[in-house]
């Protein structure tokens, strides 16, 4: 099975730039959206053999998740349950019969980690969430996670130490997910490889010069690893800041 999971930073501009062509190449079983940024009625994609799922923000233009699926799922359902958490369109869980898979865009701390205390409630809600899935089947979740979990993440750990997306409280919050019974599936089969990322500011030629950060997952419940057959992250597919990561499994 091949799932892809995307932070494509607004999908109607993502398809101007190549999209359908790297949706039809990729084939997946599943693929998965992050920062979708539009509105129901905003775009139709025409994704023959997928079943389509999206989950909208209130605010205009921001955040938003989507899943298309061939496999039509037992259930699915938008959100934690949670009011506080649920009006910007960040979780979407389809569940199947042997899984549940969620999609998740995970709140950003923003520059002046003016969002860091509302992120750090919304890990700790997110984290029970999964848990709670994985008490009825194994869970795989992915998504643009907004952290890079170890130094070997980034490429410039030093002065990033204290900047959104790796302050120690985020890294905390990855590495308690980590311990509550789940494998980060890339750096599991890839424990040394480095110089690996998924997103790339758009200033300073981040991209062109690799000066990225590992912030987009699939972290999958322990019990799966074994069914792991490859982590993927496809650095040279363009269209976002940030490129497709992958998970097989069998």
């Amino acid at each position: 099975m091949k799932l892809i999971s995307w932070n494509v930073n607004g999908i109607r501009a993502c398809v101007g730039k190549g999209f359908m062509d790297v949706f039809g190449a990729m084939d997946a079983d599943v693929f998965c959206l992050q920062e979708t940024k539009l509105q129901e009625g905003q775009i139709e994609l025409e994704l023959p053999g997928y079943h389509q799922y999206w989950n909208y923000a209130q605010k205009k233009g921001y955040s938003g998740t989507a899943v298309f699926t061939k496999e039509e799922p037992l259930s699915v359902s938008y959100g934690l349950g949670i009011s506080e958490h649920d009006t910007e369109g960040r979780v979407i869980t389809l569940e199947f019969p042997q899984f549940y898979l969620v999609t998740v865009y995970t709140p950003n701390a923003k520059q002046q980690l003016e969002r860091l205390d509302y992120r750090m409630v919304w890990e700790d809600a997110f984290l029970a969430y999964i848990r709670s899935l994985d008490e009825k089947k194994p869970v795989i979740f992915c998504g643009d996670l907004n952290v890079a979990h170890q130094e070997i993440d980034l490429k410039n750990p030093k002065s990033n130490r204290h900047n959104a997306g790796f302050t120690d409280e985020e890294r905390g919050k990855m590495s308690a997910i980590l311990s509550a019974g789940f494998t980060d599936t890339f750096r599991y089969l890839y424990p040394d490889r480095e110089q690996i990322y998924s997103w790339w500011s758009y200033r300073f030629r981040a991209r062109e010069n690799n000066a990225g950060w590992r912030i987009d997952y699939f972290i999958v419940s322990d019990r799966l690893r074994e069914q792991i057959s490859d982590a993927k992250i496809h650095t040279d597919i363009m269209g976002s800041d940030h490129c497709p990561v992958e998970l097989d499994i069998f």
